[in-house]
């Protein structure tokens, strides 16, 4: 695993062959970052990573100029593998969270410029997952939701659907909070 661009780029992070977790491949990474610039400026941005696994788009996010990033994995191998990248580039930056996503969601006070969701392709409550990000208002004002999905799903008749890509067999759908009306 590496990181594209920013402050960290071109750092390798060797990942535990024992691992469960389906990194966004770099290519996929690289196209949804530079399509992300044209929604959001990374400097000093906070960002919410769930489902991390690797803690991939949390250090991407970082390297890119985040101020902070809410990393949240429930797998404790996962979890101890994102603390280590942490303390390899400092240990500033990002929180990283051992819990449940759908918990977190529920109690989760914050708002998020940017919120990255890359759970299991099979997790039966993915459908869900952009309802909620959206109904719990997790994204600031304008804020953009990035929701990476296998190809079987179609989120285009979402309210906030902004756009679909796809590079090879990984799907992004991105979704942006509406503007809340001034009084």
């Amino acid at each position: 695993m590496r990181i594209i661009t920013g402050k960290y780029k071109g750092r390798h992070f060797d990942i535990p062959r024992s691992f469960k977790a389906r990194p966004t491949t770099d290519f996929a990474k690289e196209n949804i970052f530079n399509v992300l610039v044209q929604y959001v400026d990374f400097e000093d941005a906070t960002a919410l990573d769930l489902f991390s696994g690797t803690g991939s788009i949390s250090l991407e996010l970082l390297s890119r100029g985040c101020s902070q990033v809410v990393s949240v994995e429930m797998d404790r191998d996962h979890h101890r593998f994102i603390q280590e990248c942490i303390k390899k580039l400092g240990g500033q930056g990002i929180i990283p969270i051992r819990g449940d996503v759908f918990r977190f969601i529920k109690s989760c006070k914050q708002q998020y410029d940017i919120i990255f969701a890359d759970p299991p392709y099979a997790l039966k409550e993915l459908p869900q997952i952009p309802d909620l990000v959206i109904e719990k208002q997790l994204l600031k004002e304008n804020g953009i939701f990035v929701f990476e999905h296998g190809k079987d799903y179609d989120f285009s008749q979402h309210p906030n659907f902004v756009e679909h890509r796809s590079y090879g067999s990984v799907n992004f759908s991105l979704f942006r909070a509406t503007e809340t009306p001034s009084e």
